[in-house]
């Protein structure tokens, strides 16, 4: 492995676990006084199965222009997928600061709903450096290592953001 590979590669990890460790505070742990309802994010749940929604739409284009050998195009659509779930972050980290702990299912498929959200949870932690780390390799033309994990990542990144949108209409 190259010096500057490894560099970005640790880069990847530390990152990835910087984001999955603030989500885990930002859901579980204490607010200071007078956040939380502060600020209106009702929307929000909405907007985030949406972006999932979109992010789903654009994982499954980027994938049939790449098997259609549309390199540049592929490279553009999953630029865009990468930025919605950034956006999908950022959206999911102001909401759960402003509100409480999660929503409570109140539905009639509770095994349903937890096996789908606890999958959701892990994968989307893992999604972090998987699709960072397939994006780095793409980013640097190493496609043999790019395909290598994109293979993994493309699953795994679906079923994230596809369960995403069904935990939504689970719980609204």
């Amino acid at each position: 492995m190259k010096t500057a590979d490894s560099f970005w590669i640790k880069i990847i990890y530390i990152v990835s676990v910087i984001i999955s460790g603030a989500v885990a505070f930002l859901i579980l742990g204490p607010r200071p006084e007078g956040v939380n309802g502060s600020l209106d994010v009702s929307l929000l749940p909405r907007v985030n199965a949406t972006i999932n929604a979109i992010t789903t739409l654009l994982l499954v284009v980027g994938y049939f222009l790449i098997i259609n050998k549309k390199r540049r195009f592929h490279k553009n659509v999953m630029l865009s997928s990468f930025a919605m779930s950034g956006a999908f972050l950022v959206s999911y980290i102001i909401y759960h600061w402003y509100k409480s702990g999660p929503k409570t299912y109140t539905g009639d498929f509770t095994s349903l709903y937890y096996f789908i959200l606890i999958t959701h949870i892990i994968l989307a932690a893992a999604i972090i450096p998987l699709a960072l780390l397939t994006l780095y390799r793409g980013w640097t033309d190493n496609l043999k290592l790019h395909r290598k994990i994109a293979k993994i990542t493309l699953p795994l990144w679906l079923y994230v953001s596809v369960t995403g949108v069904a935990i939504y209409l689970m719980l609204y």
